[in-house]
């Protein structure tokens, strides 16, 4: 099984961390392998996710975190109930902490040809555009 969908990554060095990633075998996203791949910093954890800031952020994008579960799954019937409360504890503490007026929040799960995803790893992205910015365009996503 492969863990990272190459034709998913926007990035030459994004592209260069996933062929490690495809060569080891290696989930990036679950808690033993997850410092070797991803360098951004880690903002909270808790029982069931860590919230850390994009390695890889969306241009335009004023903040860019990923919120990552602690165990690995791909589809949104594997989450408990627990891991679902703190998903939004998590969310709720960003949108406090960045003082975020509006945002984007989105989950990306199951196979990566249809999310969009380049790891196959339950995973979700919160994004707040930098509208202030001089040369501020939307935030673009890709699903599919």
């Amino acid at each position: 099984m492969s863990y990272v969908n190459m034709g998913n990554a926007r990035f030459d060095d994004q592209k260069a961390v996933m062929q490690k990633i495809l060569e080891s075998g290696d989930c990036p996203f679950c808690p033993e392998n997850l410092a070797k791949y991803h360098h951004g910093k880690v903002l909270r954890e808790g029982n069931s996710w860590i919230l850390t800031f994009n390695q890889w952020p969306r241009e335009h994008a004023k903040y860019h975190l990923l919120l990552i579960l602690k165990e690995h799954a791909v589809s949104l019937a594997e989450l408990s109930q627990e891991a679902s409360n703190e998903f939004f504890d998590h969310m709720r503490w960003a949108e406090r902490r960045f003082m975020v007026r509006g945002g984007l929040l989105f989950m990306r799960f199951g196979e990566t040809e249809y999310s969009g995803a380049s790891v196959n790893h339950l995973h979700a992205q919160f994004i707040v555009p930098d509208k202030e910015a001089p040369n501020f365009e939307p935030v673009r996503f890709k699903v599919g």
